[in-house]
């Protein structure tokens, strides 16, 4: 059986120096991980015992779900990156490496290439589909900045699936088959997540859900209705279309120009003029694939680039160079404004129907007041490209937003044809017609869900575990080492836990039980055994749960009932309903 004199178990009672999250001290703390170099770590068998639980729990999902487990090389020749186009896309993160031939490979951060290649070259006919294929392996992302230990690492595994399907209609059927598999898979995991509509990125596609994990310390925030179901990360929260009535009898004023000499800021700008920032116009100059653009947002609001991209129907689209809002412009970067601009304008939605705006003049230190659409500039037209704010309302309902911060745990793609159009993988339908497969793809990242799991359930003394993904279910803690009836007895204990299939530790060592006890609370095992003289003495021991503190007597003789009966209950209840 397990016994901490035997296990390795290097537990700290410092945080680290570098560890800002919770998540991070912990998995330091107790023993899980150890830092090799910058975002590349080293699982200890504590740490591991735990990744190994939640490889279980994606594993059964997946299977569950008709997706068949395979495995795909981590080194990857250029040729297949090459071809759809994303050697040159992905840029720093992707590692590159020259074989001794001196051919060119890449460390794979994902893998759609390779699986697309192996189906190309196995399905031929719209028989071998739907086909959903999914590997647990490690991948390698260049991250400019890694942090917060495993949570935003460089090497890491992945549980990425790839699903190839006639059309889009059945490819929608493997799509949701997959979200329910991932909310099965974090309600098993004990989390506290939610599905989010998100951003393709680099993967790419039409149609992609987060699924955040809920955390103060979360790198992303989400936007959520407050009524309906609807949510969304802020890179793609859609903001329903507000209604701007001009105060009772606000005519338009004559335009007139403004010297502001030095002004640079909206702050500034404001202030100098005693107007608000939702008075003020701010005019962004874009270069993209679909020309030069100018973007016209309130002075309160930040345009969203992904957004005006979409509106653009654009494949990229960057604030431009200095250089070319000169151009645009005719005067320095900082005054840019819409009037007498030779390139087409959009505008948000939250600027339509507002009257004597503030704009730049398009000249050094200078401003204009009193500008209105229409009368002084035409506008292409009104769209929605901005970042969601408070006090913005829901787009499908109207009604607001709240904001929580989330770790992202999982992503769902609908990838539609992208990779099978690039690299010619096609099959034939029950007509002899050649068609492209069309795909989708699925990632979870299992030691961010193991953090995940963390930041959400701590305290001052260490981690406390959902049963389902503890390193072990019970520790069995005998506080008198010398006592030989006490110890057999834990022996005893522990060895028909093990007989009922519960995962134990025993603590053998000749340590004070306070030293015991710390260590226990710190590895967050859910439920503690304490055998003490006292109640030892009595027949007794004691059963205390990790969770919520309490503490119960039992009989020695029914203690191994009592605990698998709270094991098995706990399990339970992270089981989603069929």
């Amino acid at each position: 059986s397990m016994r901490i004199s035997q296990f390795y178990l290097p537990t700290l009672r410092e945080d680290p120096a570098e560890a800002e999250i919770a998540s991070h001290k912990m998995m330091f703390r107790t023993g899980m991980i150890r830092k090799v170099s910058s975002g590349i770590y080293a699982f200890l068998p504590l740490g591991w015992r735990v990744f190994r639980k939640v490889e279980n729990i994606i594993r059964e999902e997946m299977n569950r779900a008709g997706a068949h487990e395979v495995y795909m090389p981590a080194i990857h020749p250029a040729e297949l990156w090459q071809e759809t186009g994303r050697w040159y896309e992905y840029g720093k993160e992707l590692l590159r490496m020259n074989d001794r031939h001196d051919r060119p490979y890449c460390f794979g951060p994902t893998h759609e290439e390779v699986i697309t290649d192996l189906a190309r070259k196995e399905i031929r006919s719209y028989r071998q589909m739907p086909l959903n294929l999914y590997q647990i392996q490690v991948k390698f992302r260049d991250e400019i900045r890694p942090r917060f230990g495993v949570m935003r690492a460089r090497e890491f595994i992945m549980k990425d699936a790839y699903s190839f399907d006639v059309d889009e209609k059945a490819s929608d059927v493997a799509y949701w088959k997959m979200y329910t598999a991932y909310e099965r898979i974090f309600t098993r995991c004990g989390l506290d997540f939610r599905p989010v509509e998100a951003e393709s990125g680099l993967i790419g596609g039409s149609f992609s859900h987060e699924f955040m994990a809920l955390a103060s310390t979360g790198e992303e925030t989400i936007a959520s209705c407050t009524s309906c179901d609807y949510a969304a990360n802020v890179k793609k929260a859609e903001i329903a279309v507000a209604d701007n009535q001009p105060a009772a009898g606000e005519k338009q004023k004559p335009m007139q120009k403004v010297a502001t000499p030095e002004i640079k800021t909206i702050e500034a700008l404001s202030d100098f003029l005693k107007v608000s920032a939702r008075d003020l116009v701010k005019t962004l100059i874009f270069e993209s694939d679909k020309g030069v653009v100018a973007a016209l947002v309130r002075g309160d609001h930040e345009v969203n680039e992904i957004k005006l991209m979409t509106t653009l129907d654009a494949s990229h689209a960057e604030l431009a160079s200095d250089d070319v809002v000169e151009k645009i412009t005719d005067s320095p970067k900082g005054f840019a404004g819409p009037i007498g601009l030779k390139v087409p304008i959009i505008a948000d939605h939250a600027l339509k129907g507002l009257v004597n705006l503030v704009t730049g003049a398009n000249e050094k230190d200078a401003h204009l007041v009193n500008v209105n659409f229409e009368r002084d500039f035409h506008v292409e037209r009104f769209a929605d490209i901005r970042m969601v704010v408070q006090g913005d309302r829901c787009p499908r309902c109207g009604s607001l937003f709240r904001f929580d911060r989330g770790i992202e745990v999982g992503q769902v793609f609908k990838l539609g044809k992208k990779y099978s159009e690039a690299m010619n993988a096609t099959y034939l339908d029950d007509q002899g017609a050649e068609k492209p497969m069309v795909m989708g793809c699925y990632g979870i990242g299992l030691a961010r869900t193991m953090a995940a799991v963390i930041e959400q359930n701590h305290d001052d003394d260490g981690v406390i575990f959902p049963m389902s993904v503890a390193p072990f279910h019970v520790i069995v803690v005998p506080v008198n080492d010398q006592n030989t009836a006490l110890m057999e007895t834990a022996h005893r204990v522990t060895e028909d836990l093990e007989k009922q299939d519960i995962e134990v530790l025993l603590d053998d060592r000749a340590e004070r039980p306070g030293v015991k006890f710390k260590d226990a609370d710190l590895i967050g095992v859910p439920l503690r055994v304490t055998l003490g003289e006292k109640h030892f003495g009595r027949g007794k021991l004691e059963i205390f749960r990790r969770k919520t503190g309490e503490t119960i007597l039992v009989k020695i003789d029914e203690a191994v009932k009592t605990l698998a009966g709270m094991v098995e209950d706990e399990l339970a209840s992270h089981m989603p309903d069929k």
